[in-house]
């Protein structure tokens, strides 16, 4: 286990990478894995990612906080943009050529209808054959929008305003659950921004420094697993009943194991940051959005690939990730870069003078 100090000074969660890899599988195992998979309820995965990206983005924040007494929102929406729309409309466009030259008719599949909704972020609104996923990245990008300029755009907030407004929030988005689609949805990521302010106060880590230790991370690994196991279909997850109860009780497991996978170390955070989890987990992003398209064209190219079996899942990951990391090399790498060359350069303009370049801080994996 670390100090609080120790913890601050941390550049790089590498377990996290890990989690971010599990999630990933999961997500394809429930689209392609068929019957044998239902109990594991895969779907779940999305949820887990969404509590890492509040956490994440909302450490980097305070972090930045710190640091410069200030938070440049400009500078965070460049990286966001930088990091997350590019290869976004990259695998748009191969959805596209792909149902184009496969004959699939681009209107009659509804491609061409839905494509305004996705080209702005509101795929969950009406989702795109083969990007059905997307509905994912309009609910974070909306996240991505917001949170900044709440939380860190209105002038320096004190510990318990900011913890106040985030809890305020949650609370809000489960009470929306009823009357508003996807509203569930947003309660995970900000649960997830909730434990980043806890975390980062000193009195907030030492009251969470029981669940640092590589033994509570163990049981509480346990328990999510368990409580993942209870759910019968994702209707009941979204549902009234479960969004706000059992799965609010999921979400806070998934928060509560990130102490021990940041700050305690032990076997499952080891595990978690070794080299094959943090490839999966650096390019899970990518093989989220290729998944329709490589299933379609696996079933395609090979008949056997066609039902939704475990071989199918399986089949699905391993191209899915040769794809990803094509494209985390090609696309993802070089555009980030050219966010932290538009970063430096506008620093250096400010200063009127040479400027370092700007590194992208390690621990942000979202």
């Amino acid at each position: 286990m670390i100090t609080h100090d120790q913890y601050l000074a941390t550049r790089r969660f590498g377990a996290l990478d890990g989690v971010r890899a599990i999630a990933a599988v999961l997500v394809v195992v429930f689209h392609y894995g068929g019957p044998n998979w239902v109990r594991a309820n895969g779907w779940i995965g999305v949820h887990l990612f969404f509590v890492l990206s509040g956490f994440l983005i909302t450490t980097l924040a305070l972090r930045e906080e710190d640091r410069n007494g200030r938070v440049s929102l400009a500078e965070f929406y460049i990286r966001r943009a930088f990091r997350i729309l590019p290869v976004y409309y990259v695998v748009i466009g191969v959805v596209v050529v792909f149902a184009y030259f496969r004959g699939m008719g681009l209107r009659h599949s509804g491609i061409v209808a839905a494509l305004p909704w996705n080209l702005t972020f509101l795929g969950e609104y009406h989702q795109m054959t083969l990007f059905g996923q997307a509905w994912t990245l309009g609910v974070e990008q909306k996240f991505y929008l917001v949170w900044p300029l709440l939380a860190f755009g209105v002038g320096a907030l004190g510990f318990v305003k900011r913890l106040s407004l985030s809890l305020g929030l949650v609370a809000l988005m489960l009470a929306l659950i009823p009357f508003m689609p996807y509203a569930g949805a947003y309660s995970p990521i900000l649960i997830g921004c909730t434990l980043a302010i806890v975390l980062h106060h000193r009195k907030g880590f030492a009251a969470l420094r029981v669940f640092t230790h590589p033994v509570a991370g163990l049981v509480v690994a346990a328990a999510l697993v368990a409580v993942q196991t209870m759910f019968g279909e994702i209707a009941e997850f979204l549902s009234d009943e479960g969004g706000s109860i059992t799965g609010t009780l999921y979400i806070v497991l998934a928060a509560l194991l990130v102490p021990s996978l940041v700050a305690g170390g032990g076997p499952l955070a080891w595990v978690l940051s070794r080299r094959p989890m943090r490839f999966i987990g650096e390019r899970s992003y990518s093989l989220y959005l290729m998944q329709g398209v490589v299933a379609v064209a696996l079933a395609g190219a090979i008949p056997q690939f066609a039902p939704h079996r475990t071989l199918t899942a399986v089949a699905v990951t391993i191209v899915g990730l040769l794809a990803a990391d094509l494209l985390y090399r090609w696309v993802e790498v070089p555009m980030i870069d050219v966010g932290r060359r538009i970063i430096t350069r506008r620093r250096a303009k400010k200063t009127e003078a040479p400027a370092a370049e700007v590194a992208e801080p390690a621990l942000v994996t979202a």
